[in-house]
């Protein structure tokens, strides 16, 4: 008897814990899955042991604790200009993962469509099979993975409910540029197309691009349900603290699925993150964090030029696609096996990130530089021995 719900058994286990499995047993570093190896500010340590000592462990507001929604807000307003109600415009979910689970749950109804945009974040296929939805795919291609508009507008529908944007987009790391933007949000509000707009990289871009929320645009603050995360600002991954903020009807329904999914966020770190983002508005916390990550960005872009690869220069997140033709003709997945094996250095094959066009990927790796000093400087000893 298959006991796995059907919706899921095109799944199966995720390539991130593949091939950090892998990189244990092979004792090689791990630039696959995306986490630092590094702590965050401390202060946020000392929030949150401040927090479990002042008695804050019982079950928060479903939504979030009102000292975090109250900065979320702040924050949206400070960098953006955007203004949201925080008790009907804001919802804290257990980090940005369950944020896309929830949000699609509750707008999506079987037989609805959703466009992805491939490369993906590989919950967001998962999410719109459990909630009944189909897909439809737009390929960004390697080495720019502009967005091609005939191709885009192609995937709309009159049964199309939702586009999911990522940007900065993991696993490219490419910002959307203005002109894409509205592209997008053009074409959503010609179709009467919803946004998800995933933004969790968003105070990591490089060499002066802009991130710039899809909200902003024009027509476009009332349709879009935007997710962030304290684990990607803060380098508190294992924290799971993420929040969706939009209009409220599009709030309402990410809290309809939220309540049952997990119902409150740990509220210790909640009091934590949102000391956080008062340091990102009232501080100069997010020049640092923005410049420390793009040192790590041209150390590793260096170090994959020096040992072969072919580098996409990323604008944003903490990743970097390379291809690694001139090196191998093995695909992806069998590359990064290899590399495991030979050179104790794990990436992550990218084809699982793609369903329209898999062999737009056939000869990239991704590899992650949210990673101490040391630990570029031992990839790069290995990967050139």
């Amino acid at each position: 008897m298959t006991v796995t719900a059907k919706a899921l058994q095109p799944f199966g286990t995720t390539i991130f814990a593949e091939m950090t499995g892998l990189a244990i047993a092979h004792q090689a570093i791990n630039l696959s899955q995306g986490f630092p190896d590094f702590e965050g500010p401390p202060a946020l340590v000392d929030a949150a042991a401040a927090a479990l000592r002042a008695g804050h462990n019982q079950y928060a507001r479903s939504a979030g604790v009102l000292p975090l929604v109250e900065q979320i807000v702040r924050h949206k307003k400070h960098f953006y200009d955007l203004d949201y109600d925080p008790l009907t415009e804001v919802t804290v979910t257990c980090g940005a993962t369950e944020g896309i689970m929830s949000s699609m749950l509750g707008l999506l109804d079987p037989g609805d469509e959703v466009v992805l945009l491939e490369p993906y974040y590989d919950s967001y296929p998962v999410a719109a099979a459990l909630a009944g939805a189909t897909v439809r795919y737009c390929t960004l291609r390697y080495p720019d993975f502009a967005l091609d508009e005939d191709e885009l507008a192609s995937c709309f529908s009159d049964r199309t409910k939702l586009l999911v944007l990522n940007t900065p987009h993991n696993p490219s790391g490419k910002v959307f540029t203005p002109a894409e933007l509205s592209t997008i949000a053009r074409l959503c509000q010609q179709h009467d197309v919803l946004v998800l707009s995933d933004e969790v990289y968003e105070h990591l871009t490089f060499d002066g691009a802009p991130h710039t929320p899809i909200a902003t645009l024009p027509g476009m603050r009332d349709r879009t349900l935007t997710l962030s995360s304290a684990g990607k600002t803060f380098s508190f991954t294992g924290w799971k603290v993420g929040w969706a903020t939009g209009p409220q009807a599009m709030v309402a329904a990410a809290q309809s699925a939220h309540q049952f999914v997990t119902y409150a966020v740990a509220t210790p770190l909640q009091h934590a993150v949102a000391e956080g983002l008062r340091m990102c508005v009232d501080g100069d916390y997010v020049a640092g964090f923005r410049a420390d990550y793009q040192r790590r960005r041209d150390t590793l872009v260096e170090i994959l030029r020096g040992a072969g690869f072919a580098p996409a220069v990323p604008q944003g997140t903490y990743f970097i696609i390379a291809d690694f033709s001139a090196l191998s003709d093995l695909d992806d997945r069998a590359f990064a096996v290899e590399l495991i094996k030979t050179k104790k250095v794990a990436a992550i094959p990218p084809s699982v990130f793609y369903e329209k066009d898999k062999a737009a990927a056939r000869h990239l790796l991704r590899f992650a530089f949210c990673k101490t000093d040391a630990t570029l400087d031992q990839a790069r000893a290995q990967l050139r021995s």
